[in-house]
Order: structure tokens, then sequence, then C-alpha cells
């Protein structure tokens, strides 16, 4: 079973890619928390499981990670992009 790791600086506006921002600007926000990634890969169609005391390694305070399971025919960087789109819209922006 193939596991992916989503940590909320993929998707944060304040990181820069070489930070370890994974998505375009027009697709970040602002702070996202392990709980929006979540349910963003939940509506995205996939299941998530949050670990809380995680750490980025590019970052020094623990946000926590996203475990996703179900995406053996998914490419990472697709998930990345869809989750990111959702974020979008939970945050209504």
């Amino acid at each position: 079973m193939v596991e992916n790791v989503l940590y909320p600086a993929y998707f944060d506006a304040a990181v820069s890619r070489a930070e370890g921002r994974r998505v375009p600007e027009d697709l970040a926000v602002s702070e996202p928390t392990v709980d929006e990634v979540a349910q963003a890969v939940q509506q995205v169609g996939y299941d998530a499981r949050i670990e809380r005391n995680t750490t980025y390694s590019r970052e020094y305070e623990p946000r926590g990670r996203v475990v996703v399971t179900g995406t053996d025919e998914t490419a990472k960087n697709d998930l990345v992009q869809a989750v990111g789109a959702y974020l979008g819209v939970i945050r209504g922006d």
C-alpha cells in the first residue's frame, strides 16, 4: 500500500518554493492546518491520518503532517495540486 505524506508547508502562501511550497501561489493559503489538509484530502476522495507532533524537515516548529492512503494510482504531485485546490474552496478564497 502506498502512503503519501503531506505537510502544511506544501500549501502555505508564506513559504517559498525553495522553502518547500509545492503549489502555485494562486493555490496557496495562509497558515494551513493539518486539519484543513486532512479535510481537503477527504474531499478529494482518499483516507487521511493526522500525525500532530511531527515537523517538516525544512521547518523548526512542529505543525504535523497528513498521511494519505489509497493513492496507488495517483502521482504525489497530482494529489498535492488537487488538495491545494480544495484548500482554497474550504477557506472560501
